[in-house]
């Protein structure tokens, strides 16, 4: 496979998952919560670096593709964390939301939130044991790997 095949997979990769991410959400009726957004960003990065990669052929801009991916895929470890309880997450999505003291002055002034807060310690969907954030994490490992080894592989002229 060559270099640029491998990014090609990679973006492709991102792509497919930001748009299951979409497809949960428009189609199943599952909102994503803050910390899922924050997911979501690297993902967009992934795929805007491959297509540069692939159209100026810098096989090595590969390596800020599996910057992107590591990066969601750090995102998804924390989330999975704060839905497991193993540490706590953003105040402004965790907890039992009976209370206002992680929100600020502006939080509470601000009328174009939403009136229903995700809360991102709450897994609302899980396969096989695993809440979207861990596949997330999982796939997105996957793909720096997938990023890195197109980062090392010989561009062929």
């Amino acid at each position: 496979m060559t270099q640029q095949q491998k990014i090609f997979l990679a973006a492709l990769g991102s792509a497919a998952l930001l748009l299951g991410a979409f497809g949960f959400q428009y189609i199943g009726g599952l909102a994503p919560c803050k910390l899922c957004l924050w997911q979501r960003w690297p993902h967009a990065a992934a795929i805007l670096i491959g297509a540069v990669a692939l159209l100026t052929q810098r096989g090595q801009l590969a390596f800020l593709g599996a910057a992107a991916a590591l990066t969601t895929g750090g995102i998804g470890v924390y989330h999975t964390g704060v839905e497991r309880g193993w540490w706590e997450g953003p105040t402004s999505c965790t907890g039992d939301a009976s209370s206002l003291s992680g929100m600020t002055g502006g939080d509470l002034l601000d009328f174009s939130a939403p009136e229903t807060i995700i809360m991102c310690d709450e897994v609302v969907w899980e396969m096989l044991g695993l809440s979207m954030a861990s596949w997330n994490a999982v796939a997105a490992f996957g793909l720096a790997a997938l990023w890195i080894w197109a980062a090392i592989t010989p561009e062929k002229h």
